[in-house]
């Protein structure tokens, strides 16, 4: 998990990644609904920024861990992110 949560930290303001690009990142494209759940168990949301996950659609998450989908798109609005009926434009906003 730590390698999930030190990837979190490392996406810039205003850019998203997906769950799988994160199991990308671990290894094994597969993980993603792995770290969906270890996302789900993040200890510090404010450190290890899950906000900034979203489905491969651009769909943010309706089990968002700090506060629920409204809480998850207030924030990536915070960062400068534009959502749209809970979605994400990937083109745009796509960390890679």
């Amino acid at each position: 998990m730590k390698r999930i949560f030190d990837y979190l930290a490392t996406i810039p303001k205003g850019k998203v990644v997906t769950y799988g690009q994160i199991a990308e990142h671990l290894g094994n494209k597969k993980l993603a609904r792995a770290v969906g759940n270890a996302l789900h168990r993040n200890p510090d949301g404010e450190k290890y920024p899950c906000y900034k996950v979203v489905n491969s659609r651009g769909q943010l998450s309706s089990a968002y861990a700090f506060g629920g989908i409204e809480e998850q798109k207030r924030r990536l609005e915070a960062d400068g992110i534009e959502v749209t009926d809970y979605i994400v434009d990937l083109e745009k906003y796509l960390y890679k």
